[in-house]
């Protein structure tokens, strides 16, 4: 609903490294912020007291609340909603309108289940605190911004798109707050919501019933990530931020996502750097992948075809969803269409993004996520590797036991699991990008293990997003310790120099080479962050 109102790398010390962002910021022209804008008339307050700010958009004007110096805009419209005529089309821009619309509390994000509260790793990230601030439906076409200014200093922008795969999450989870990374780096960051699982990607082209214009239904919610970089092209100036430097980054569901926009045609151009965190997708859903997804929702729904897809509820659309994933749908971008007409990264890395410098990256447990035998001993350990590669399990046993000597088997297995599946493809896309020839691309590999849970889940999926917002409060970083603020520190430093140059590389950390197939240079982020060539090597060649 609408609001209105009128030396050795692991010796740097922190300090050293926000003494060194400072300088970078300075070496790179961050510069003087511009003098503030004025106080909104009927506001009061000077530069110094004033808490609210205003800022104009193309369909009207925004109220936003500092923080500290950090001006924040939250549930901003870039699109219309999509309920009603709205479900399953193209993304629509926001109506206009008139007097000051209150941008203070989060908006609605795209309907989805909430994450299993039994969870430890669920838990330890708080992936249910996604579903509550905002509320949920199919207004969610909204974004948020954290800015150190409404001036016209053309900071450098950083656009996060959320994880989730591609069925849950928002942008307005306790990870994605950007007040933090915008006042350390002096950067504008956003945060997007989007269309999700059935509401954003169920493929209609060919469902009796469905109208035409519906027929690239199954890339809907794709069309309104880039829906959100436009409106940032088109309006970030109004909030200090420089629409020629666009940074576009995730983790998880949301480097798929970035994956996926580096392909899509009509993403080119309104975004100039991008960063894949643990998602690194070659492929995407085919049509027929698509339209079997969406007969098992239409069954779930009781069949009706699409006229029961058009007008059944939200809620009732949900529990459809549900049902039918349970059967083995799985609603993510179908190839094909106009938005999206061919995989990713598969034979090759797309041209659209040729021009674009890339980061890539892994953890070195990602696949602790959805693991929770803890217990597993080395005759499980082989179980484990059985089922990866039967030839040769025995060896590859060995391997991973030997370079491991202080890791528990549940551990090791998801090492393993990691280089056969997210690393790999990880590598693979690193490598395609750089036979491509164009833009350099970086790799690292986030080693650095969460001290939650008394450290059982050592680097895991999605510890580094936190870091990457410059969050160090999380107990994902340490709950406020100085080396987790030292690790925040460091992949922050990166993320800001990436964002205003193209080039990670800040005195924050050591020289990091591009990737090749040659050298392979990874950084490790660790509490010795280093560069090393070609790590992990045996295992890489063993998945290859």
């Amino acid at each position: 609903m609408e609001r209105t109102i009128e030396e050795s790398p692991g010796a740097i010390s922190r300090r050293d490294v926000i003494a060194a962002a400072g300088l970078t910021a300075a070496a790179l022209g961050a510069g003087q912020a511009a003098a503030q804008a004025p106080p909104p008339a009927g506001l009061g307050g000077g530069a110094d007291s004033q808490i609210f700010w205003v800022a104009e958009t193309t369909s009207g004007k925004v109220l936003g609340i500092d923080n500290a110096g950090i001006k924040e805009f939250k549930g901003v419209p870039y699109g219309a909603s999509t309920a009603g005529r709205g479900r399953f089309a193209p993304p629509r821009p926001p109506a206009p309108w008139s007097g000051v619309r209150e941008a203070i509390g989060y908006g609605q994000i795209s309907p989805q289940t909430p994450a299993d509260i039994r969870s430890e790793y669920a838990q330890m990230i708080m992936w249910d605190r996604h579903v509550g601030p905002g509320g949920m439906g199919e207004d969610c076409l909204n974004l948020n911004i954290w800015t150190p200014g409404v001036d016209a200093a053309k900071r450098a922008v950083l656009v996060s798109f959320h994880g989730g795969g591609w069925a849950t999450g928002s942008g307005n989870g306790p990870m994605y707050d950007g007040a933090n990374l915008a006042k350390f780096g002096d950067v504008v960051v956003v945060t997007v919501n989007h269309r999700l699982a059935a509401f954003g990607y169920l493929n209609l082209a060919g469902l009796p019933g469905a109208p035409p214009e519906l027929a690239d239904a199954g890339a809907v919610g794709v069309a309104d990530m880039v829906a959100s970089l436009r409106w940032v092209q088109s309006n970030i100036a109004a909030f200090g931020g420089d629409p020629g430097r666009v940074m576009i980054f995730g983790q998880s569901g949301g480097g798929s996502k970035v994956s996926t926009l580096l392909a899509t045609p009509s993403a080119r151009g309104l975004f100039h750097r991008a960063a894949i965190q643990s998602g690194s997708t070659l492929r995407q859903r085919t049509p027929e992948e698509g339209a079997q997804a969406a007969a098992l929702l239409v069954a779930a729904l009781g069949g009706g075809g699409y006229a029961a897809l058009a007008s059944a509820p939200w809620t009732r659309l949900l529990q459809a969803q549900t049902d039918a994933m349970a059967k083995g749908a799985n609603f993510a971008p179908v190839i094909g269409g106009a938005t999206l007409p061919h995989h990713p990264f598969d034979p090759a890395a797309p041209s659209e993004s040729a021009a674009v410098p890339v980061i890539i990256s892994t953890t070195l447990e990602d696949a602790a996520l959805r693991l929770t035998n803890f217990d597993l001993d080395e005759a499980g350990l082989r179980r484990v590797i059985v089922g990866l590669a039967p030839d040769r399990a025995e060896a590859i046993t060995r391997l991973y036991l030997d370079a491991n000597l202080e890791k528990p088997p549940y551990l090791i297995q998801a090492q393993a699991l990691t280089d056969a599946g997210g690393r790999r493809n990880a590598i693979i896309q690193g490598e395609r990008r750089a036979s491509l020839g164009g833009a350099p691309t970086w790799m690292y590999i986030w080693a650095w293990a969460t001290p939650a849970f008394d450290g059982k889940f050592d680097a895991v999926h999605g510890h580094d997003v936190d870091a990457s917002f410059h969050i160090a409060r999380s107990n994902m970083v340490g709950s406020g310790r100085a080396e987790g603020h030292l690790m925040a520190d460091r992949l922050a430093s990166a993320w800001v120099a990436f964002a205003k140059t193209g080039d990670p590389n800040n005195p924050a950390i050591p020289r990091w080479a591009p990737y090749d197939a040659a050298s392979r240079a990874t950084m490790i982020f660790d509490t010795e962050t280093r560069v090393e060539n070609d790590p992990r090597k045996s295992f890489r060649e063993l998945w290859a």
